[in-house]
């Protein structure tokens, strides 16, 4: 028999295994849906408390996506979406405060500039005890928060507590559009350097970015810091937009892989902003999604030097799609690759509670670590590690509390509430009583210690005198950001910065990206610092 005759009767022996298949699959579906049905209407008939069976459906879409394992994959209920869109977005109806919860009180971290909040002159460390007729004592900070937010034009009446004030005071506010900006402030520091925060990105960060970016090399800036420390991600098209300004038109930027799908590749589709200025980025463990895609890219091409500790990790991509009666599902629907081919996902489970476990912890990527690791290529040919997050070019931990340091921190722990509070009070009591340059006196650092100990807050001299270097960044911090806000405090925080200081010391001495990385080398990770 010819070698076509023998393919063709083996294509014919197939043809009704195939046909099985289906038949099996079919027949399970409607087995599967049939059984679906019988259980719905047991429950909504005959369980013994009503349940109405909108909710059970809910109930059941729920679980559906629950069985899928995937922490990321999640159906928002109309509340929920609304909520996700207020957080990726960058707008929403509101009063123009973040709060957060201290121990149970629920207090004003910041008031955002040009709205009703600082308007009415409210300030932060102020305390919400009350929306409209109710308490909110107990409440959560979510409940706050949507008791607070709203339509703009609508009106909602909130009370106070502050610090010196006997007596909650009401205000009543008209909702307005707030827009939380991406780059609270940028600032140049020492060596003609370009600072920019980025918080998150959202629908106006590349605008943010590139208008600062102008203004600030137009200032003379000769390097720049990105620092992407604690920004957990957002829109997608942002990102890739802010890494085109420093790549040629072509570059690749990412990829992305998904099921049943070809790859879709995402290239720079514009000429760049800002072509040659060395760039340092920042990273840390929550560094994630959009800004992990940001830092890959930048390395890969080594356009960047990129500094700090492994980002999170978090490389898959979410589509939402929404349904009916206002609901939404968010599906983990492909995975990031950056330009030389590194999956940006880590491998990670959910435990019992529900939280995420790292399958293969790296600590801070010791060499042992990044010898485990798979290694790719960037265009100059150095290496780059994959298996999950982007690991820095240069390994530099957080600054550590000495000894005593944290045994004074440890002990103040009970009494935090009590400790914020009163830091609060003095930084608000000095605004106006001194400048910028301040610096914190032996006799600033004693009426602190005095002020806690009048609000029942019990330490030991010895111990308080030991950690002295503790208190006195509390209180440059608090009274830094209280008196003059976030760029002057930062401008102060430089010193004690690590990271940053190291970032700023290699752009003294590197004055191209590729002399970035030739200061840098790929040795070992740096040991943690330490003060003893």
């Amino acid at each position: 028999m010819s070698r076509s005759r023998t393919l063709a009767i083996a294509a014919l022996v197939t043809i009704p295994l195939v046909a099985g298949a289906f038949v099996v699959q079919e027949r399970a579906a409607l087995n599967g849906a049939r059984l679906f049905d019988q259980v719905m209407s047991i429950v909504t008939d005959r369980f013994v408390d009503s349940i109405g069976t909108g909710a059970l459906y809910e109930r059941a879409a729920r679980g559906l996506v629950g069985e899928l394992k995937d922490p990321y994959s999640e159906l928002y209920t109309p509340k929920d979406l609304e909520a996700f869109n207020q957080t990726t977005g960058g707008f929403y109806g509101g009063i123009g405060m973040l709060i957060e919860d201290q121990q149970g009180t629920i207090m004003i971290s910041k008031v955002y500039p040009n709205t009703p909040a600082e308007e009415a002159g409210i300030r932060e460390g102020d305390q919400i005890v009350g929306i409209d007729t109710a308490s909110t004592r107990g409440w959560k900070v979510a409940q706050v928060s949507t008791g607070l937010k709203g339509a703009p034009g609508t009106r909602v009446k909130a009370r106070f507590a502050r610090l010196g004030v006997d007596a909650p005071f009401e205000v009543e506010f008209t909702r307005r559009t707030i827009r939380i900006p991406a780059i609270p402030y940028a600032l140049m520091l020492e060596g003609k350097t370009a600072y920019i925060p980025l918080q998150q990105f959202n629908e106006t960060t590349s605008k943010e970015f590139a208008d600062n970016l102008r203004r600030l090399q137009g200032e003379g800036a000769t390097g720049l810091v990105i620092d992407l420390r604690r920004n957990t991600g957002g829109f997608l098209d942002q990102a890739l937009e802010l890494t085109n300004f420093f790549l040629p038109r072509g570059s690749e930027l990412a990829t992305v892989r998904g099921r049943g799908d070809p790859d879709q590749r995402y290239v720079a589709e514009t000429d760049p902003l800002a072509p040659t200025i060395p760039i340092v980025i920042l990273t840390d463990g929550y560094t994630a999604s959009a800004s992990e895609i940001v830092a890959g890219a930048l390395q890969d091409h080594d356009r960047a030097l990129v500094l700090g500790t492994t980002s999170f990790g978090k490389g898959l991509v979410q589509s939402v799609y929404r349904l009916d009666g206002g609901y939404a599902i968010k599906l983990t629907t492909g995975k990031w690759f950056t330009p030389s081919g590194r999956t940006i996902q880590k491998e990670r489970i959910l435990d019992q509670g529900g939280n995420l476990i790292e399958v293969h912890p790296d600590s801070l990527e010791t060499a042992a670590d990044r010898a485990k690791r798979p290694v790719f290529k960037s265009d100059g040919g150095r290496i780059v590690y994959g298996g999950g997050a982007i690991t820095p070019d240069v390994i530099v931990p957080y600054d550590t509390l000495s000894t005593a340091e944290q045994k004074l921190a440890r002990a103040l722990v009970p009494r935090s509430q009590d400790v914020y509070i009163t830091l609060d009070e003095y930084a608000f009591g000095l605004k106006g009583a001194i400048t910028a340059d301040f610096k914190v006196t032996p006799t600033m650092r004693d009426e602190f210690f005095k002020r806690l100990v009048a609000r029942g807050v019990t330490v030991e001299r010895a111990e308080w005198s030991a950690g002295s270097r503790y208190i006195d960044r509390l209180l440059s911090d608090r009274i830094a950001r209280r008196a003059f806000g976030d760029s002057t405090w930062k401008r102060r925080d430089v010193a004690d910065d690590v990271q940053l200081t190291r970032a700023l010391d290699l752009l003294r001495r590197g004055r191209t990206t590729r002399e970035l990385i030739a200061l840098a080398g790929n040795g070992p990770a740096a040991a943690p610092a330490r003060r003893d």
